[in-house]
């Protein structure tokens, strides 16, 4: 069974710095794909960020240039390092594989104030 964990969220003033942490279990982490989604509320959840099982990333243009996706596989962990947040980065933020292969987890919430 696939098992996804968000971690790493929080409160932070605006211009403030988190890094997000997903541990993988139950598959390759390595052979697959991983992308970082967030949930804002009263809002779809939207996708910000991919990367490759071989390092090719991608992120949205709505956070390109200040959110990084890395991984390390192994500790089969991707994490997601994001700077200048923005109130409008408040978002529950979750992780899965591209496509997806677990239900969607818990994700971890980030808060960010003015």
């Amino acid at each position: 069974q696939v098992q996804l964990e968000e971690s790493g969220g929080g409160l932070v003033q605006a211009g403030g710095s988190l890094t997000l942490s997903c541990v993988v279990s139950g598959i390759a982490f390595s052979t697959i794909d991983m992308g970082w989604y967030r949930q804002a509320p009263g809002k779809q959840r939207e996708f910000i960020a991919r990367i490759s099982s071989s390092g090719f990333r991608l992120h949205d243009r709505s956070v390109k240039g200040r959110f990084t996706i890395s991984r390390d596989n192994a500790v089969n962990t991707v994490y997601l390092q994001m700077s200048d947040l923005k109130p409008e980065d408040t978002a529950i933020y979750y992780c899965n594989g591209i496509p997806q292969i677990a239900s969607w987890g818990q994700g971890t919430q980030v808060t960010v104030s003015s």
